[in-house]
């Protein structure tokens, strides 16, 4: 017990993305432009989200969610990481990566139950537009959202707090590059079963039983698009909706081999690089795929550029 005391006084040791050093410099310098890229991207689309009155929609309303989570989502891991890649320590203290382990959850569950959230109103918006004001009204985004937020908050103050009750037995070395949950348990030196089970039943509550609901619910808006008799109709719905399917796509099935694969059987080295993509890649490419097809985005990116210029 001692020994373990003196673990949470000292903090851990994060191991990393890589076993070989050389290669830290390589990836302090593609993670830290990921991240640039990731804050600039996001930052801007909440930007013309709150400053363009043409955007003031359900589905920008969503959008700006999903950006302040992709942005706190990054911060919560990469400066640590950025700071362990840069120099010799590769240590985080015990406050720091419960505080990390509770964060990353929270957000990662939000943007689970978001993507569902946004689903539904591209939903009514292909399925229903003549009731889509009526339905998708601007008290029940409020209320979407918060139910989004807040339980991904509970599920983190649940997942974590019982992850946290393992006994450690002095084990320091984390081996990631964040704390999050199958990391924190494989330093366990006691029976680990029951924590497996309940982390594969939270996350295929949180990731499949989602997923499964936005792929049926995207084969009844493929039906709907189906029946409208203008190919440039159909085109335009289609566009609506691709940009949030690509999305679906690169976060459920990071996040799905990142945490339902077994905690002690999974390949440690490949887990590392997915936990990467969908903490660092995901984010970054988030804005990329709702903006590069969106003419909205970009006619509202040139008029606030446009407005920049007059008043310079």
């Amino acid at each position: 017990m001692a020994e373990a005391n003196n673990s949470f006084s000292e903090g851990f040791i994060l191991m990393g993305i890589s076993d070989h050093p050389q290669l830290e410099i390589v990836f302090f310098i593609v993670i830290l432009f990921s991240y640039s890229l990731t804050l600039v991207g996001n930052s801007t689309i909440i930007l013309l989200s709150c400053l363009d009155a043409r955007l003031h929609t359900p589905m920008y309303f969503f959008l700006s969610n999903l950006s302040s989570l992709d942005l706190a989502f990054t911060t919560s891991s990469v400066p640590q990481m950025l700071t362990n890649l840069w120099g010799p320590d590769k240590t985080i203290s015990y406050a720091g990566c419960v505080i990390q382990l509770y964060v990353f959850l929270w957000l990662g569950a939000t943007e689970c139950i978001l993507l569902v959230v946004m689903a539904f109103d591209r939903h009514v918006a292909v399925c229903q537009p003549l009731r889509y004001t009526v339905i998708v009204s601007p008290r029940l985004c409020w209320l979407l959202a918060a139910i989004a937020w807040l339980g991904g908050l509970s599920n983190s103050m649940i997942q974590s707090t019982f992850t946290l009750q393992l006994p450690l037995c002095g084990h320091r070395r984390v081996d990631n590059f964040l704390c999050e949950v199958p990391a924190m348990i494989k330093l366990a030196c006691g029976d680990t079963s029951l924590n497996e089970a309940v982390l594969n039943g939270v996350c295929t509550f949180f990731t499949a039983v989602p997923l499964s609901i936005i792929l049926i619910s995207y084969c009844s808006i493929a039906r709907a698009v189906l029946k409208i008799r203008s190919a440039e109709g159909q085109r335009k719905a289609f566009n609506t909706c691709l940009s949030h399917l690509v999305v679906v796509l690169l976060f459920y099935g990071s996040a799905i081999y990142g945490y339902l694969l077994p905690a002690k059987t999974s390949h440690q080295g490949r887990g590392k690089f997915i936990s990467l993509f969908y903490s660092v890649v995901t984010p970054m490419v988030n804005p990329l795929i709702y903006t590069l097809r969106n003419k909205e985005v970009k006619a509202a990116l040139r008029r606030l550029l446009g407005k920049g210029r007059e008043l310079g």
